[in-house]
Parts: C-alpha cells; sequence; structure tokens
C-alpha cells in the first residue's frame, strides 16, 4: 500500500487563500468585511516585506521589515480589527554611466493587512521606524469591570 502525501499549496495563492478561509470561519460575522477588497488583499502589490506580529499580556507588537523606506511613504491604518500597513519604495537615482548587472531589490507599493485577535486602545496605538524596521504597538484593550445590577 503506498502512502501518498497531499501537497499543501503553496507562495502567495495559499496564502490567499488561508487568509479567506480564516476570514470566513472567524466568530464576527457582522463586524468587518468577509473578504478584502477584490480580488485580494494585495491588489496593486508589487513586492511584500516580512512581518513578524507577536502578543504579550499588555499588548500586540507588529514588526515589518521594510528598509530603503523613508517614513513618510508608510502609512498605517487601523479600522475594527484590522491594521493595514501601506507603502511605497522608490526607485534609487541611477548613476550616469553604470547599468545593472543584477537588480533584486524590490520597488514599488506594498500592503500587509492582518486581523488582530482582539480589541485594541485605538488612541494608544504608537508606532516607530528605525533601522528599517516598523515597529507598531497596540494596546489591548482592558476589559470593563462586571458591575452589578440592583433589581428594584
Amino acid at each position: 500500500m503506498r502512502v501518498a502525501l497531499r501537497n499543501p499549496m503553496v507562495g502567495k495563492l495559499g496564502e490567499e487563500f488561508d487568509r479567506a478561509i480564516d476570514r470566513l470561519l472567524a466568530p464576527r460575522f457582522f463586524a468587518e468585511p468577509l473578504l478584502p477588497p477584490f480580488p485580494f488583499e494585495t491588489t496593486g502589490a508589487e513586492w511584500m516585506p516580512v512581518m513578524d506580529v507577536t502578543e504579550t499580556a499588555e499588548e500586540y507588537v507588529v514588526r515589518l521589515e521594510a528598509p530603503g523606506l523613508h517614513k513618510e511613504n508608510l502609512d498605517i491604518n487601523l479600522t475594527g480589527g484590522m491594521l493595514t500597513i501601506t507603502g511605497k519604495r522608490e526607485i534609487a537615482p541611477e548613476v550616469e554611466g553604470e547599468g545593472y548587472l543584477v537588480r533584486e531589490r524590490a520597488i514599488g507599493k506594498f500592503t500587509r493587512t492582518i486581523r488582530l485577535p482582539a480589541p485594541v486602545a485605538e488612541k494608544k496605538v504608537v508606532a516607530e521606524y528605525r533601522d528599517g524596521v516598523l515597529m507598531v504597538h497596540l494596546p489591548k484593550e482592558t476589559p470593563a469591570a462586571a458591575t452589578k445590577v440592583m433589581i428594584k
């Protein structure tokens, strides 16, 4: 008897498929759109920087590696439970008399969207861009204390 291994979808298509399934199975039905704008969240994106999202007891921290960008070319948007980071890396000016033999640096626009697992304190969000890494600190919303209601 042969054992057949299933090959998972790889690359950008696999990631987009996983994100779409995650959105469909999310417990929040009407709080946000089921799917990102047509066709996927990376529409018009020409490259995709790598990103880490970590969680502590007090906050979520997003680290996005985007070397070579000016902070004026970055935009952070928090809408409900969705954090969207967009940016644009511009073409380095060419030096007269030089021609590329190899050109591997990605240029153009990018978009990264993250669904946050819990509400955050929107007024306390802090972002800093240093040494090519964008760090976004998203403090968690403190749940309201339970109050006892007296019956008259």
